[in-house]
């Protein structure tokens, strides 16, 4: 009996290391959160990228942004140490879509490390967002990344997944651009972002004095107990 589960249990052990070593490179990628996917509205587009070096920090990361559905405006969110830029090309032809016609738009996003010091250390990884839109029509938005490190080694995300679905060996970021709701709604504009952002704001206020007063009266109420209490004795 003893054998047989030292046995058992070796076996088990073997098993969840070798499912996790098989699970672990696809926890490394780089990939793409976004906070709406609907078709027509605005996201906030973010990218995780892990550094897979043990010896080398990540120091420059390239986002290629699709020309056949492009995406009219990017704005970027700032990360301390790195400098950010967005680079505008002319379209293949002219695209017409969420009621905009386009010839030209953001082609790239590039992210720099002002120092290696302040690049991505072996062991960490970092995000970096964008607010991009109007999300283009339904479908698969690929978004391939270039990731560079400090030794000169550079890891090209750009794979895309076969028919059979088995996931390559550099798989481009991408997400699901989702139809758009009925009766003409669309995905969070940059507006009702600011919305949100402020009834949040209100509510969270609206919370603290409700809080704060409930705590005013308890303590009120134990001040008269301590000293119905004094006056008793």
């Amino acid at each position: 009996m003893n054998r047989t589960t030292l046995r058992s249990g070796a076996a088990l052990t073997l098993a969840l290391a070798a499912t996790a070593a098989t699970a672990l490179p696809a926890a490394a990628h780089v990939r793409v959160i976004p906070e709406a996917t609907a078709s027509g509205g605005y996201a906030a587009i973010t990218f995780r990228v892990p550094n897979e070096s043990d010896t080398a920090s990540t120091t420059k990361l390239v986002v290629t942004l699709p020309q056949d559905r492009p995406l009219a405006t990017v704005s970027i969110r700032p990360v301390p140490g790195w400098t950010a830029k967005v680079t505008t090309a002319k379209l293949p032809e002219k695209v017409t879509a969420n009621d905009l016609t386009l010839t030209e738009a953001p082609r790239a996003v590039t992210w720099t490390a002002d120092s290696e010091s302040a690049g991505i250390a072996p062991g960490e990884y970092a995000e970096f967002a964008i607010s991009a839109g109007p999300l283009p029509t339904p479908g698969e938005l690929v978004l391939p990344a270039k990731q560079t490190y400090s030794d000169g080694e550079v890891a090209d995300w750009s794979d895309v997944v076969e028919e059979d679905g088995e996931e390559p060996e550099h798989p481009a970021p991408s997400f699901e651009v989702t139809a758009a709701e009925e009766g003409g709604h669309h995905a969070t504009t940059e507006d009702d972002l600011s919305e949100d952002e402020g009834s949040q704001t209100a509510s969270a206020d609206t919370l603290a004095r409700v809080l704060g007063g409930l705590a005013l009266v308890v303590a009120l109420v134990g001040a008269g107990v301590a000293v119905a209490g004094r006056r008793r004795a």
